[in-house]
């Protein structure tokens, strides 16, 4: 990757100055304005030149940059209407050779379609808006099968959330429901100070290797168990599944039945069993 065409801080300040954006809050928007940070994220991401990666929330383009000199194409989900109308120009000036690579839409990320897209995006990665990133991110992979790698970036705690393993105290939704489609891993730590305004808080890398193997027509009955099984973290399964089953004595009946004890909270259960769990009700 050249540095010569990456975004620094004087060139994202320019930017915002000339289409009068002040990043917001309500949007989860902060700029990353550090090269090094873009070749990392990109790095972590190991994608192949054949890859048409989906990126959400490009903002002023410094992601975009990195990403498109080493794929074959990238597709910019952009919710802000001036930041999707100059980030072509963004990439036609300073990297004119890879401009016909890039695809920018000015949706919202959580509504987007697969019919919205005129090619199949192999792997999503993108500087996630804070406030929507897990919806963002189980959304995308609800709706592109296609994606088979994943690497965003997130707020720390998030990272940790996702990537947390049955049995922790931050394992919750949000750990199964990515578990469900691979392999999730922390990929680093990002500080506050590459982005500008600087969050209070770090980020985090997350990384999720899809898997081929899932059955994904489960997920309608394995995710409102889930959703279930940790909406009352302190209670027992037989008594947090009665909701989906019906009573807490037929929670019980289909919990023995996939081999696991009723007496257990959500947190013990791994992504494996919860699909057992599904398969019997699928």
């Amino acid at each position: 990757m050249s540095d010569s065409h990456l975004l620094g801080p004087v060139e994202i300040r320019e930017l915002a100055d000339e289409l009068a954006v002040t990043p917001t809050k309500k949007l989860g928007q902060n700029f990353v304005h550090d090269p090094n940070t873009v070749r990392r994220i990109v790095a972590a991401a190991e994608l192949s030149p054949a890859d048409v990666v989906v990126e959400v929330g490009p903002g002023l383009g410094s992601l975009t940059l990195g990403l498109i000199d080493s794929v074959a194409h990238v597709i910019a989900l952009e919710i802000d209407p001036r930041l999707a109308g100059r980030l072509q120009q963004t990439v036609d000036t300073r990297a004119p050779q890879f401009s016909e690579r890039l695809t920018v839409i000015n949706t919202d990320a959580l509504k987007v379609r697969a019919e919205d897209l005129d090619r199949e995006p192999t792997a999503l990665v993108a500087n996630l808006p804070y406030n929507v990133s897990v919806p963002v991110l189980l959304h995308l992979l609800a709706e592109f099968p296609s994606i088979k790698r994943v690497l965003v970036m997130v707020q720390k705690e998030v990272a940790d959330r996702l990537a947390a393993e049955p049995g922790s105290k931050i394992y919750g939704v949000p750990s199964v429901k990515a578990a469900f489609y691979g392999d999730v891993s922390r990929a680093g730590t990002i500080g506050k100070n590459v982005f500008w305004p600087a969050p209070n808080i770090e980020s985090g890398l997350v990384r999720i290797d899809v898997s081929d193997e899932r059955d994904r027509s489960l997920r309608d009955a394995v995710f409102p168990l889930v959703d279930a099984a940790f909406a009352q973290r302190r209670k027992t399964l037989r008594s947090t599944l009665a909701s989906v089953y019906g009573s807490p004595a037929a929670a019980e009946h289909a919990l023995r039945a996939a081999g696991i004890d009723p007496g257990l909270r959500g947190e013990a259960l791994g992504v494996e069993d919860f699909v057992r769990l599904g398969q019997q009700r699928g």
